[in-house]
């Protein structure tokens, strides 16, 4: 089935899923352990359908969980905090077994989580670590810290830099760069920029890498709501107030390709990509279709690469052995301290996609077909 009509149908059978777990979900408080999977439901909190890459996630989650017999109730919250709130606070009145939640403010779900934690209901944080609660059981997602690091190191190789495997490249610089990052809301943004930021600081300290506009700290390159919009006006205003001098951009970190698209746009419309001024080394994440295009024809620079299929599978994973009163198995239960606990936390492996990896890394896997990448958009 394609993308587009699982996209299409998930609203069509929200109202169903609703329905169906009302006065049926054992909420957490029974034993679900020796009920049939079609008696139980899950819920799943996704932030926006704005983004290809979470309506993949929600339709990957729903998709897996229904095949193997579970009741789904799937909410997209248009990136509105409290739509996320008054859903999720539904799918508890509802009776849903499990919950798992991708969260827009890392922050904002405490009085439902607690609601939860009185009814039993475990949580599993999805690819965005909730903040501020005692009440998340689990956490699924990628090694965001080694994310950060991939998209500083694949931006240095994109400059020649740095080799791919580390070494040293032949260029030596200067190059001028400059920083975007994610939603301040967002605890992954952090692991990114930070990742980035200890990967780049030896080539700024050496001035190997010049980040011209002196915008270093996160709370300067931060984009709300990771809005391509906004990082686009962005990077119109940083073109207009330092490049004014006749002087050039080099490279942009980018922690997520819809930003990435947005800064493209900008440096296009400013002139970038002819072939006496190219378009600068621009990083990107999650591998959009809009994007891979891009790389596959020479615009973007890079993205990383998370699987979708293998987080959806984790969360899934989670989901049962929280359902049959076992603790999920967790690789990393040092790493994610949320302001009051540490969360047990299952960590996938990213991978960095360069031009000449789509082929081996996203249509030989089945993630995307040759024909979707060369149209630039999925099915």
């Amino acid at each position: 089935m394609s993308r587009r009509l699982l996209a299409a149908l998930s609203s069509a059978v929200l109202a169903f899923g609703l329905a169906a777990c009302s006065g049926e979900g054992a909420g957490g408080g029974t034993d679900t352990a020796g009920q049939d999977p079609k008696d139980l439901t899950i819920g799943v909190s996704m932030p926006t359908q704005t983004s290809e890459r979470w309506i993949a996630d929600g339709n990957s989650v729903k998709q897996k969980l229904e095949a193997k017999g579970y009741k789904v109730a799937l909410q997209y919250a248009g990136d509105d905090i409290p739509t996320q709130s008054q859903q999720v606070d539904q799918m508890i009145t509802q009776g849903a077994d499990v919950l798992i939640i991708a969260a827009i403010d890392g922050t904002a779900l405490t009085s439902q989580l607690q609601a939860a934690a009185d009814k039993k209901i475990p949580v599993i944080a999805y690819d965005r670590l909730i903040r501020g609660s005692k009440n998340v059981d689990f956490y699924v997602s990628f090694d965001n810290f080694k994310v950060g690091v991939a998209q500083a190191s694949a931006l240095l190789v994109a400059l020649g830099l740095q080799n791919k495997d580390g070494s040293k490249g032949a260029k030596t610089g200067p190059f001028n760069v400059e920083l975007f990052a994610g939603s301040l809301d967002d605890n992954n943004a952090h692991f990114f920029f930070n990742g980035a930021m200890q990967t780049l600081k030896p080539f700024i300290d050496n001035g190997s890498l010049v980040v011209k506009s002196k915008q270093t700290a996160i709370e300067q390159v931060a984009i709300l709501r990771w809005q391509q919009e906004t990082a686009q006006k962005r990077m119109e205003d940083l073109l207009t107030s330092t490049y004014n001098d006749g002087s050039k951009v080099s490279g942009v970190l980018s922690p997520y390709d819809g930003l990435s698209r947005g800064i493209i746009t900008a440096l296009q419309n400013a002139g970038y990509g002819t072939a006496a001024n190219p378009i600068p080394m621009v990083t990107g994440q999650d591998a959009e279709i809009a994007s891979v295009k891009l790389i596959n024809d020479g615009v973007q620079s890079s993205t990383i690469f998370k699987d979708t299929r293998l987080l959806a599978e984790q969360a899934v994973i989670a989901a049962e052995a929280f359902l049959q009163k076992k603790q999920p198995q967790a690789n990393d239960t040092k790493t994610y301290e949320n302001g009051v606990k540490v969360v047990p936390s299952y960590l996938l492996p990213v991978q960095t996609v360069y031009k000449d990896d789509i082929k081996a890394v996203l249509i030989d896997s089945g993630y995307y077909t040759a024909a979707e990448v060369a149209a630039g958009q999925a099915k």
